[in-house]
């Protein structure tokens, strides 16, 4: 090769290369966009003829992760003499996560305990009256024939004072309803039927 030959090469080389390159990205919310390209390139050979091309890249691309997850706060009572139950719930989207936790008392477990404490003090009445708070204890006592304790009185005058102030049953509405039904079966006698037996 000729050292004539090699200046061409090496002229072309550094005059007349052209090139121009352009990149672009913008990132919103959760989502990625990058778009590159433009590029343009041109070559002059030693006779003179000449090329030139335009290459233009488009790349788009939306990503979107998973949202963190909102953790709902835990209610323990499991070591504890507590009668009270946890719960708790939490929702996540994107963006906002809420979350709660409440705890509920079982009233029926508050009185089983206390029933039991008076029990172990010797104070077996009173441990009877708070069960009887529950309408289905004190229903199941006046079917024994046992009514539970009413101002310090037990049996039958307990049942008395039951008959006269029914409506402090704790099983009251249904009581009245029961006995709206028992009338319909058996009607009360008038006052002359009563009379002539």
């Amino acid at each position: 090769m000729s050292i004539r030959f090699l200046c061409v090469v090496l002229a072309t080389l550094l005059f007349s290369v052209n090139a121009l390159a352009g990149s672009t990205q913008s990132n919103v919310s959760g989502s990625n966009t990058a778009i590159e390209g433009g590029y343009e390139s041109s070559t002059t050979y030693e006779s003179g003829s000449s090329s030139s091309s335009t290459t233009t890249n488009s790349t788009s691309s939306n990503i979107r992760s998973a949202p963190p997850s909102a953790g709902a706060p835990s209610y323990n009572s499991m070591t504890q003499d507590v009668c009270a139950v946890g719960a708790s719930a939490g929702i996540q989207t994107f963006g906002v996560g809420v979350s709660a936790g409440k705890h509920f008392i079982d009233k029926n477990c508050e009185r089983l305990k206390l029933a039991r404490i008076l029990n172990d003090f010797g104070m077996k009445v009173a441990a009877v009256a708070i069960l009887c708070q529950d309408e289905r204890v004190f229903e199941s006592m006046i079917q024994a024939g046992t009514p539970c304790p009413i101002d310090g009185k037990i049996g039958k005058e307990a049942s008395k004072l039951w008959k006269k102030y029914d409506f402090e049953r704790p099983d009251y509405k249904r009581y009245i309803s029961r006995m709206k039904e028992r009338e319909k079966v058996e009607p009360k006698l008038s006052e002359p039927e009563l009379h002539t037996r």
